[in-house]
């Protein structure tokens, strides 16, 4: 921001120490400054508030409608009743299980009654029941279980194929769909556009001027007869229901807004296999009979049954309330939709979907979407009340001034006659003075409570979270919106998010040799070439699928595992031959910590232990090395500086090292029972060879990091690569210059940071760049540091390890494509192409947010003061108001719906990434923005003020008749007033640049709203004179009117040359109260 909004990004380490210097006085003013921000009840943390502080916020606000003023906030009855309705679910279906288990243990014979299918009584499509297919997941009943056959009984009676699935056809999944239910929950009804007018009509202002209204119709149709005595109540009436209708509009389209992003955030997108092959579907698209491959980190879609798995591990804590990890195998197969998998792979038969399932029963009661309160909507509800507290005390002595007035004598009519005379004044003619003076001050707390600021932050996030869908960017949690805005550093990823996730292997070094290409395999042995490939085929998560008509082979799994697929089918490998001649015993699944896999394999004759992962921690396992003629040669030291030296040329050239290796075993080390618990040897391997991989940076990346960079915003790497690897790519990006890059603590291993002191890890983190070798938990303790440090951090993740450090920081990041669902649970916002160039979009958003809602306060906070202070001086000093009810709520409906409509959906300007981030505690209201403020409020005073007092003679109107006159220029007031917005509210577009027109054509919303609004007000004047009580202007009139609001633009032009202190307005209160309260407490010292 410029000079008097910005706020500096936290010292970087070798600064002095602001403690340091601070003086005792300076240190306590800190201390109870801190403990006022503690106080505050309009301050809460951007993540995991408790619902203590979240009630604190809403007992303190000033809330006029509260239907309206909560709609998007946290109901936080209904949570609690959502918990206890989970629990009660939870608790159901445990009992319903720990009968099944007591009667299983009692009675030999259950199956009997429970599983006896009669196949004649069942469809003829698919013999077996619905009913007791939902027994069976609901039950866990394994009497069933058995009678059917198992899973494979279970697949042929729901006519699937364990191996290839079912048919991708759409007839045949539709009739699926029909038979077992579709994989979707009922969903609650869409409010409709009434129940948003209901909620529009309960704002207790509105409801006493409808009041008033009801009551200045029936006395003035009384009084003056039907045809002219309707027009003071009818007006007010017509104004209230305009308010009423564009209001109820404007939250109408923001709930659709709300309810689509919801819809997308709910819409996984899951493998399953279908005629034999791997395809991506929608988790609302799966069928009974799917066969669906999972692995750590995915959700479990639906209820099933495990047909294969390998150390497959499930949290079903969202099922059971307890959060332990279960382990799966065929003793124990069922398997719960909605669970997470916590370590393992596996495939499973889908035999349940939807509300069939205890996961889609427990949505379908929780099935309503709650709210979620943002730090800056409660800082807004904090601005609202005060300014609800000024305004409502401001309408209170208007009110006692004008009624004081009216009843001793001193308010005249028009034509010069007192209004009310004492004795003389009928009671109905003095009971509508009295309600056209409450409906006065009424209308004046309509102006002076902006009820609608909190709601402008949820207009603009609404907004913005529907841009930011456009650029790849899923919210999930709106706080982080407006907490990246204040982001000082990104750490991320790199592969995928900084490089494009394409990979294809480039060198290749077998038996000490590079093969030149890289799949020129032809000096091998044909038995160091089998021994390899079965290694590839054997120990991955991907998979080869050829064509019946013998077109090209699909290869699926992690970018990592395709490139080595397709680079084994490049050296003659037929993946389901390989596969066939060998079966899996136990797998050791690839572990981000010791950044490698295993898998031990059973042939006719001999047992292999297969070993791929980091090139460097396989390399130091290694006790042999094989060569191209199939002898195992000893790791001489010599030997294994050569293959190091390999190893980091290749990783220098910013390779990914994947490196091969395995062991015999003898079949009788391999234990016969609780072989889950076996552990498999990895100390004494013979190294098979190694392989480079390519992952070239993403276009655009250099670019993004140098413009965080000039945002203020340090983007750091942390990868589990090979730190030169890391390096290699820092300096691609731009994140490394040459100079930095062989520097420690620039670029560390996580192991190097893990083995320091939190005050050492502390002393250093500001300058790491670089994290190369990091494990989940390295990534979290780097995260915690830099937060301690002072940081609003944001992370990227993609695995299941990295949930703990997306839940830790400021805003968590998962990728999209890449990402498991446990990441993404965890995470803030989801980046859906896994491209950092889209990260960065989302901290122009954030930053756009938060200006926004800066312009929008700035043109709310210039109408208020002038409205108020205009009525107030002219109550005080004549008795009247040159601003009506009808005409003052006119100005309610520019100033809070149509003006939060055309300054919160500003889009972001470029000039928002040279600005430093946003302090999380700098004020809302900048020195610049009240510089403005005071600026054109002052203006809009004096020159409407004079108006209202000397207009008759300006304006050359002595010669009209009285009540004319005063018609005229209280219209020409109301006229030029309504101007001087719609001009200013151009100005509260650029708060601190002098061109306040760069762009506003680009913004077809805002163009829209001021040309409507200068429609309706020429509609008001010339054509509406009888509902808002004003007179036609003649076009001298009008020119002047515009004139008088087109001076507020080189006015704000001329201000901006104004200069403002740094420190913040709201600051010199705050020494004034910090020193009392030191001084108080000497007293009571000195006392005690």
């Amino acid at each position: 921001m410029a000079s008097g909004t910005g706020s500096s990004p936290p010292p970087e380490t070798g600064a002095p120490p602001v403690a340091a210097a601070a003086t005792a006085e300076e240190k306590l003013e800190q201390a109870v400054e801190g403990a006022e921000e503690e106080e505050d009840a309009f301050d809460i943390p951007s993540k995991n508030a408790s619902h203590d502080r979240l009630r604190r916020w809403r007992q303190a606000a000033l809330v006029l409608n509260a239907s309206r003023r909560f709609r998007y906030t946290l109901d936080l009855e209904r949570e609690e009743e959502k918990e206890n309705l989970k629990r009660m679910i939870r608790a159901h279906a445990q009992v319903i299980r720990a009968v099944f288990l007591f009667k299983e243990a009692g009675q030999k014979n259950l199956g009997e009654s429970y599983s006896s299918i009669k196949l004649e009584t069942l469809s003829q499509r698919f013999p077996v029941d619905l009913k007791k297919l939902t027994m069976l997941n609901r039950d866990h009943d394994t009497f069933i279980f058995q009678e059917v056959g198992g899973v494979r009984g279970l697949s042929d009676l729901l006519k699937s194929n364990l191996n290839k699935g079912v048919s991708p056809d759409e007839d045949e999944l539709l009739r699926r769909r029909d038979i077992f239910g579709a994989n979707t929950y009922p969903r609650k009804k869409r409010r409709s556009i009434w129940r948003f007018v209901f909620e529009a009509c309960q704002d207790l202002t509105l409801v006493i001027l409808m009041v008033a209204a009801a009551i200045s119709l029936s006395l003035g149709m009384a009084t003056e007869g039907a045809k002219d005595g309707w027009y003071d109540g009818g007006s007010i009436f017509f104004a209230v229901f305009l308010v009423i209708f564009v209001t109820a509009t404007s939250d109408y389209r923001q709930s659709l807004q709300f309810q689509h992003l919801n819809e997308e955030k709910q819409n996984i997108q899951v493998e399953v296999i279908r005629g034999g092959k791997r395809i991506g579907a929608s988790i609302f698209d799966l069928v009974v009979g799917d066969v669906v491959p999972l692995k750590i980190g995915d959700q479990v879609p639906a209820d099933g049954i495990l047909i294969s798995g390998h150390s497959l591990a499930i949290d079903e804590s969202s099922m059971t309330g307890e959060s332990k990890i279960v382990h799966k195998d065929q003793r124990a197969p069922f398997l719960m939709s909605g669970c997470k998998v916590a370590d393992g792979y596996g495939s499973m038969l889908v035999t349940g979907v939807g509300t069939n399932t205890e996961w889609g029963m427990l949505m379908a009661n929780l099935s309503e979407d709650v709210g979620e309160e943002t730090p800056l909507q409660v800082r807004l509800n904090g601005v609202a009340t005060l300014i609800g507290i000024v305004g409502l005390s401001v309408a209170a002595a208007v009110l006692v001034v004008l009624w004081i007035r009216y009843f001793t004598g001193h308010t005249k009519n028009s034509d010069g006659t007192t209004q009310f005379v004492a004795g003389t004044t009928g009671v109905k003619q003095g009971f509508m003075g009295a309600i056209r003076i409450i409906t006065i001050a009424v209308t004046i707390v309509v102006v002076a409570v902006p009820e609608g600021l909190p709601l402008a932050v949820t207009l603009t996030l609404a907004y913005s979270m529907r841009k930011m869908m456009q650029d790849k960017a899923l919210v999930r949690r709106l706080s982080s919106c407006e907490t990246m805005g204040s982001a000082t550093t990104i750490c991320s990823d790199k592969t995928g998010t900084l490089t494009t996730n394409k990979m294809t292997v480039v060198e290749a070094y077998f038996g000490g040799t590079k093969f030149d290409p890289c799949d020129n395999t032809g000096m091998m042995c044909t038995s160091v070439t089998a021994l390899l490939i079965e290694g590839i085929a054997q120990n991955t998560n991907g998979t080869v699928f050829r064509p019946e008509d013998g077109g090209a082979a699909e290869v699926t799994g992690s970018p990592t595992e395709k490139a080595i697929l397709s680079w084994g089918l490049m050296i003659g490998m037929d993946f389901k031959d390989v596969r066939s001649k060998s079966s899996i015993i136990h797998v050791h699944p690839f572990n981000s910590e010791k950044k490698c896999g295993g898998v031990a394999l059973q042939s006719d004759t001999e047992v292999h232990i297969h070993w791929k992962g980091a090139a460097e921690i396989l390399l130091a396992s290694c006790r042999s090395w094989l060569s191209t003629d199939g002898s195992v040669q000893p790791m001489s030291s010599s030997k294994h500086r050569e293959f190091k030296k390999w190893i980091d040329d290749m990783a220098m050239s910013s390779l990914r090292c994947v490196a091969f290796a395995y062991c015999p075993c003898e079949p009788k080390m391999v234990p016969t029972e609780s072989l889950d618990k076996w552990k498999l040897p990895e100390d004494d391997l013979t190294l098979i060879g190694v392989l480079g991989i390519k992952d070239p940076c993403r276009p655009g990346v250099r670019n993004a990091v140098q413009l965080c960079s000039i945002a203020g915003v340090k983007v750091r790497m942390v990868t589990g690569d090979n730190v030169e690897t890391a390096k290699a790519i820092a300096l691609e990006c731009g994140i490394l210059d040459t100079k930095d890059a062989a520097s420690e603590p620039i670029v560390i291993e996580g192991k190097v940071f893990r083995d320091m002191s939190e005050a050492a890890r502390e002393e250093i983190v500001e300058k790491i760049t670089v994290m190369g070798r990091s494990s989940p938990n390295d990534k979290l303790l780097l995260v915690q540091s830099l937060k301690r440090k002072g940081h609003v951090v944001a992370v990227t993740g993609d695995g299941t390890n990295d949930a703990p450090a997306l839940h830790e920081a400021d805003i968590g990041l998962s990728m999209g494509i890449s990402g498991t669902e446990v990441a993404k649970e965890s995470s803030d916002i989801i980046i859906l192409d896994d491209d950092f160039t889209s990260v960065v979009k989302v901290v122009r958003w954030g930053r756009s947010v938060y200006a926004n809602i800066q312009k929008f306060i700035q043109f709310q906070l210039t109408v208020n003061v002038a409205a108020l202070v205009i009525n107030v001086v002219a109550a005080m000093s004549s008795g009247d108001v040159p601003l009506n009810a009808v005409e003052l709520l006119w100005v309610n409906l520019i100033m809070d719906t149509l003006g939060a409509l055309a300054l919160a959906t500003e889009p972001p300007i470029d000039n928002l990434m040279k600005r430093h981030p946003v302090g999380r505690r700098e004020p809302l209201v900048t020195n610049i923005m009240w510089r403005n403020i005071f600026i054109q409020a002052l203006y809009q005073i004096a020159v409407l003020l004079i108006f209202n007092f000397d207009g008759k003679r300006i304006l050359h109107l002595q010669n009209e008749s009285r009540e004319h006159a005063d018609k005229m220029k209280n219209t020409f007031v109301f006229n030029a007033f309504v101007f001087c917005q719609i001009f200013n509210e151009f100005n509260a577009r650029k708060p601190e640049e002098k061109n306040v027109f760069k762009g506003v054509t680009n913004n077809h919303l805002f163009m829209g709203i001021a040309g409507a609004t200068t429609g309706l007000q020429i509609l008001i004047i010339e054509f509406l004179g009888k509902f808002f009580d004003t007179a036609r202007l003649n076009w001298r009139l009008w020119l002047l009117s515009v004139a008088i609001g087109a001076v507020s633009w080189p006015l704000a032009y001329l201000g901006k040359f104004i200069p403002v202190p740094v420190r913040p307005f709201q600051t010199y209160f705050k020494r004034c109260s910090c020193r009392r309260k030191p001084r108080q407490d000497e007293e009571q010292g000195g006392r005690s």
